[in-house]
């Protein structure tokens, strides 16, 4: 999947590593950013996907669910999102890396 991002993407950045453990400690963090920013709009994305989905009558439905749908989505995109997810987070990632050379 990263193979097509790239070269689907007009942004061509190199990553330039000369201090090991400062870069290498920087980018995890950036990484790590780039992801939760992810998470966060699959999150909001599956929120918005699944709020007009009617539940079960005998034991479905109510506040509860409704709470714990939210929790289950937020799950939901962090993992979609740790495993490569759907590409927001390779992008903002390069966008951050274009920002901090500026």
């Amino acid at each position: 999947m990263t193979d097509i991002l790239t070269k689907s993407t007009g942004f061509p950045v190199e990553v330039n590593v000369t201090h090991a453990r400062n870069d290498a400690r920087s980018l995890e963090k950036t990484r790590e950013a780039a992801e939760e920013f992810e998470a966060f709009f699959l999150s909001q994305f599956l929120n918005s996907m699944t709020s007009g989905l009617q539940t079960d009558g005998m034991f479905g439905g109510g506040e509860s669910e409704k709470v714990f749908r939210g929790m289950l989505n937020e799950e939901y995109a962090k993992t979609i999102s740790r495993q490569n997810g759907i590409g927001v987070a390779d992008a903002v990632f390069r966008e951050m890396l274009a920002m901090q050379e500026v």
